[in-house]
C-alpha cells in the first residue's frame, strides 16, 4: 500500500490543478455566456479586379472577370450580375476563395466596350452584409467608350420609382428594334428607379425601359411594361469615377440617393394587347353570361343565342369594350346549355384583323339538378337583387347608387321614397332625381334635390315588388340610411383650379396612393372641395384626360403615344401633404402653368 501511494502521489497535485481549472471554467459559464466579439456590420470591399478596369484588346473567347474581395463572399442574387450589352444567356459565376469569377457562355462581340455590374448581387459569407455594388468595364477593341447617361424610371399610374427595370439603348432607330434585338447598352434600375448607363459610345440612341418579365432583354408586349423617350438622345457626359451619379450607394442613404441628377425620365406603362380574340366566356346564371376579349375596343358585327331572337338579347359593354355582359330577356324556360354565336373581328395568323364567326357552349353549372338539389334553393335565389350604396363622405357629391344584379324588366320608379329626418326626429319626404348610368344599364344614381344638412339622417327606400327583373323575380323591400360625417376634429381641403385648358381627372388619395377618396372630372375653372378629412397625410393626383373618356389611357409604342400624363401636386418637395385637425386649407393651382412646368422638368 505504501508503495502504491508513493508511486502515484506525485500525480495527485497535478490532478487537483486540472480539476480545479475545469470546475472554475464550469462555474464561469453558469454566470456569464462567452462572447464572440462585436457583430460584423461592415460590407465586403473589392481589393482587386482582373482584367483591370479600362483594359482594351480583351479576347472575345474564354474571358473571365475576377472580383477579389477582402473577405469570403457569396452571390446572393445571380440576376444582380449584369453584362452590358447583354447576351442571350446571362453571365455565369463561380466562387474561388475570396473571389467571384464571372464568365460567359457566348463569345463577346469584337470592338465592343462591355460593363459588368454587381449591384445587389454580393454579400459577405458570415453576416450577409450586402455589397453596395461595383461596375467595371473593358473593351474587345482598341479603345474603351467613355460617355454616360443617367436617368430615372417611374410608374405611369403613381409616379413611384420602378426598381429592377431594364434601361436599354439602341443605335438602330427602327421601331421594331426593341421587339427583335438586344440593346447595345443596358443597365438595371436601383431601389430609387435610378440608373447610369456608362462607358457607351458618343452617338445617337433610342432609349427604352422595360420591366422585363422573362429577363430576355427584349420587349414582349404581352408580358412586359415599357417606357420610351420621345426623341433620340446623345450622351454629353464623360465618365469620371468621382461623379456622384456613377457611385454606388447604400439604398437606405436617402439624402445621397435623391441628390443624384437624371438626364432623362422614363415612365413605364402596360400597352393594350395587340392581338384580338375572344379569350373567356362563362354562364353566370339561368339567363346571363359574359364574354371577354384579349384586347380592348372589340368589334362585334353580330351575336345571337340559338333558339332566341336577337331582340331578346340584352348586352352591356364595359368602358374599355373588352368585356361584354349578356342577358336573355325571355320568360320561357332556359336550356341547360346555351349556344352562343359571335361574329367579330379576330387577329389571324398574319396579325391581320378579319371577321370570323365562333360558337360557344355555355353550360349552367349552378342550375339545381334532381329533387334533392331543388330543395336547397334559397330565397335570395328567387328575388330581384338590388344593392343600395351611399358613403357619408361623398353623399353630397355622389348621392345614392342603386344597382340591379340583372336588368329590370318592369319597374315603378314612382314607388321609390326619399326622406329626411331632422335632429328632432321629424320626418320629411324629399324630392330627388334618378338617372341611369350611361355605361351600366343596371345602375342608377339618385340625387337629392334638397340641401343636405349636418345632423340630419337621410333614408332611401325601395318598397317590395317595385321592380321585376328578366328572370321574372320581384324585389324585396330594401333601404339605405346615410348622414354626413360629424366630428369636431374633421378638416377640409379646397383646391381652387384656374387656367383649365382641357379635361382633367383630379383625385384625392390616401398617403399610400392605394385608395381614391374623392374624384372630380373637370374641363373648366372650378373650386373643388374635399371635406370631412381626418388628420393625416394625403395627395392630389392630376391626370390629363386627352381623349375626354374619363379614364387614364395607356400608351402605344408603335404610335409613339405616351400614356396620359399623371402628376401629383407637390408641396415642400413631397407629393404628400399634411392635413391637421380642425383646419380649413385652401390651395390655388394654375393648372396650365403647373402641367407646363412638369413637362419642362
Amino acid at each position: 500500500m505504501k508503495k502504491f501511494l508513493s508511486r502515484f502521489f506525485p500525480l495527485i497535485p497535478a490532478a487537483i490543478i486540472i480539476l480545479s481549472t475545469m470546475f472554475s471554467h464550469s462555474c464561469a459559464n453558469t454566470t456569464q455566456a462567452p462572447t464572440g466579439g462585436l457583430k460584423d456590420t461592415i460590407p465586403p470591399t473589392i481589393v482587386k479586379v482582373s482584367p483591370k478596369p479600362g483594359t482594351v484588346k480583351v479576347p472575345v473567347s474564354g474571358t473571365e472577370v475576377i472580383f477579389t474581395f477582402n473577405e469570403y463572399v457569396t452571390v446572393k442574387d445571380p440576376k444582380g450580375i449584369y453584362l452590358s450589352p447583354p447576351q442571350v444567356k446571362p453571365p455565369k459565376f463561380k466562387i474561388k476563395g475570396k473571389s467571384v469569377v464571372v464568365y460567359f457562355e457566348e463569345d463577346l462581340l469584337p470592338d465592343m466596350t462591355y460593363t459588368v455590374d454587381l449591384t445587389g448581387a454580393i454579400a459577405d459569407n458570415n453576416e450577409g452584409n450586402l455589397f453596395p455594388g461595383y461596375t467595371t468595364w473593358f473593351s474587345t477593341g482598341e479603345v474603351s467608350d467613355s460617355m454616360y447617361i443617367t436617368g430615372s424610371v417611374y410608374d405611369c399610374n403613381n409616379l413611384m420609382p420602378v426598381k429592377g427595370a431594364t434601361v436599354m439603348l439602341y443605335k438602330d432607330h427602327a421601331d421594331s428594334a426593341v421587339f427583335l434585338k438586344r440593346p447595345v447598352a443596358a443597365v438595371k434600375t436601383d431601389d430609387w428607379g435610378f440608373f447610369s448607363l456608362r462607358n457607351i459610345k458618343d452617338t445617337l440612341y433610342r432609349a427604352y425601359a422595360v420591366v422585363d418579365a422573362n429577363n430576355n432583354n427584349m420587349y414582349d408586349p404581352d408580358e412586359d411594361r415599357i417606357a420610351f423617350l420621345d426623341t433620340l438622345i446623345k450622351p454629353f457626359h464623360v465618365v469620371d469615377e468621382d461623379v456622384s451619379e456613377l457611385k454606388k450607394y447604400d439604398m437606405k442613404d436617402t439624402v445621397a440617393c435623391l441628390a443624384r441628377k437624371s438626364d432623362i425620365d422614363l415612365v413605364v406603362f402596360r400597352e393594350k394587347p395587340s392581338k384580338q380574340f375572344l379569350n373567356n366566356k362563362k354562364r353566370l346564371s339561368d339567363r346571363s353570361a359574359y364574354i371577354t376579349f384579349m384586347a380592348p375596343e372589340a368589334r362585334i358585327d353580330s351575336l345571337w343565342f340559338k333558339g332566341f331572337p336577337s331582340d331578346k338579347v340584352i348586352s352591356e359593354f364595359n368602358i374599355q369594350q373588352d368585356s361584354l355582359l349578356l342577358w336573355i330577356n325571355d320568360a320561357s324556360p332556359m336550356p341547360d346549355t346555351l349556344h352562343l354565336f359571335v361574329n367579330y373581328w379576330k387577329t389571324d395568323s398574319l396579325g391581320v384583323l378579319s371577321p370570323v364567326t365562333e360558337d360557344y357552349k355555355l353550360i349552367d353549372e349552378n342550375k339545381p339538378k334532381g329533387r334533392q338539389q331543388r330543395k336547397k334553393v334559397e330565397h335570395a335565389d328567387t328575388v330581384c337583387a338590388i344593392t343600395l350604396k351611399a358613403a357619408p363622405e361623398t353623399f353630397e357629391q355622389d348621392g345614392i347608387i342603386m344597382e340591379f344584379t340583372d336588368p329590370p324588366f318592369l319597374g315603378d320608379f314612382d314607388t321609390l321614397l326619399f326622406k329626411s329626418i331632422n335632429p328632432k326626429q321629424v320626418e320629411q319626404e324629399e324630392h330627388f332625381r334618378i338617372e341611369r348610368d350611361s355605361l351600366n344599364i343596371r345602375r342608377y344614381r339618385i340625387t337629392p334635390e334638397v340641401q343636405i344638412m349636418q345632423g340630419y339622417e337621410y333614408v332611401f327606400k325601395v318598397p317590395q315588388r317595385s321592380f321585376r327583373d328578366i328572370n321574372g323575380f320581384w324585389n324585396d323591400s330594401t333601404q339605405v340610411k346615410v348622414s354626413l360625417p360629424n366630428g369636431e376634429n374633421l378638416s377640409s381641403f379646397t383646391l381652387d383650379v384656374t387656367n383649365v385648358d382641357r379635361k382633367y381627372i383630379i383625385e384625392m388619395l390616401d398617403e399610400k396612393k392605394s385608395k381614391v377618396l374623392r374624384e372630380f372630372i373637370i374641363d373648366s375653372d372650378r373650386s373643388l372641395l374635399f371635406p370631412y378629412l381626418q388628420a393625416g397625410k394625403y395627395c392630389i393626383r392630376i391626370t390629363e384626360d386627352a381623349n375626354r373618356n374619363g379614364i387614364v389611357d395607356t400608351g402605344i409604342l408603335l404610335r409613339h403615344r405616351q400614356p396620359e400624363k399623371v402628376r401629383f401636386l407637390r408641396t415642400n418637395d413631397s407629393d404628400t401633404f399634411d392635413i391637421p385637425e380642425r383646419s380649413e386649407i385652401t390651395q390655388s393651382l394654375n393648372l396650365m402653368e403647373f402641367m407646363g412646368k412638369m413637362k419642362e422638368e
